[in-house]
């Protein structure tokens, strides 16, 4: 692992039960194992990131296996274009569905390190119990505590960042996969809640600083019957708050069925 002090950008070294940087700014291992490297200065409210609900409904969801399919491709394509990492990170990790399916993959190969970091504590509080052989820490994607040019291979799903921290922390040849929303993902859904629902906006595969050597579309339809599942996904997309009781209601009784749309891209840093 290789992490900085958020304070003043020191390297931090392990001394148990926290992580240290030279100018003896501390910081504490949870005893869940992961740490925290928010700064209350750099936190936007009390409680940044998705809160315990919508934590508790994606990871509900995730685990059920219905997104494993997007999971199964980025590992496929991380094998594919950067077979041989050490380093991994996974930016705005969640509860690291994602990151444990992708660790799995790649210690069968060689030995790595996958650290995972994202700014909810919930999630990294539930990852870093559920996942012990990965290394987790509560972060803004927009001010990373990690050292500059040590990350072989990251990943972000969903996760918005800045195109600088991206290219400070990535290693020469250092591969970012990165998944966005289709056009066409949810559609059924917005056509619910929306009177002219909109297209999510085509990716132009352009990261300033980076290569796009990969670009796919992963499209699908969703089906779901189970009344808890259901609950479970409305609960995680960012239209919960459109529908009304009885719109949620009619979907957990009748079944639900949307598109799935997710653009895929590979993206090698250019020094």
């Amino acid at each position: 692992m290789h992490y900085l002090c958020p304070l003043c950008s020191g390297p931090l070294t392990l001394a148990r039960p926290s992580w240290v940087c030279p100018l003896q700014h501390k910081f504490d291992i949870a005893k869940e194992g992961y740490v925290n490297l928010l700064p209350v200065q750099n936190k936007n409210s009390k409680d940044p990131g998705d809160n315990k609900q919508m934590m508790f409904a994606r990871r509900e969801f995730l685990n059920a296996g219905y997104y494993q399919g997007l999971s199964d491709r980025v590992n496929e394509l991380a094998l594919e274009y950067a077979g041989n990492a050490q380093q991994i990170l996974d930016i705005g990790c969640g509860e690291g569905y994602y990151s444990h399916r992708l660790f799995h993959v790649f210690e069968q190969n060689h030995p790595c390190v996958l650290q995972g970091l994202d700014i909810s504590k919930s999630a990294i509080k539930y990852a870093a119990k559920r996942y012990p052989n990965l290394q987790f820490c509560v972060a803004s994607a927009y001010e990373m505590p990690i050292a500059s040019q040590s990350v072989d291979l990251a990943i972000r799903i969903y996760a918005p960042s800045k195109a600088e921290e991206l290219q400070r922390i990535m290693a020469n040849d250092g591969v970012l996969i990165t998944v966005s929303p289709g056009p066409m993902h949810h559609f059924a859904l917005k056509q619910q809640i929306y009177a002219e629902p909109r297209l999510h906006p085509e990716s132009n595969a352009s990261i300033e600083g980076f290569e796009c050597i990969h670009q796919q579309r992963l499209v699908s339809q969703l089906a779901l019957k189970n009344a808890e599942h259901i609950s479970h996904f409305l609960e995680m997309t960012p239209y919960a708050w459109k529908f009304t009781t009885e719109q949620k209601l009619s979907l957990v009784t009748q079944g639900l069925s949307c598109e799935l749309d997710f653009q895929i891209e590979v993206h090698r840093i250019s020094r």
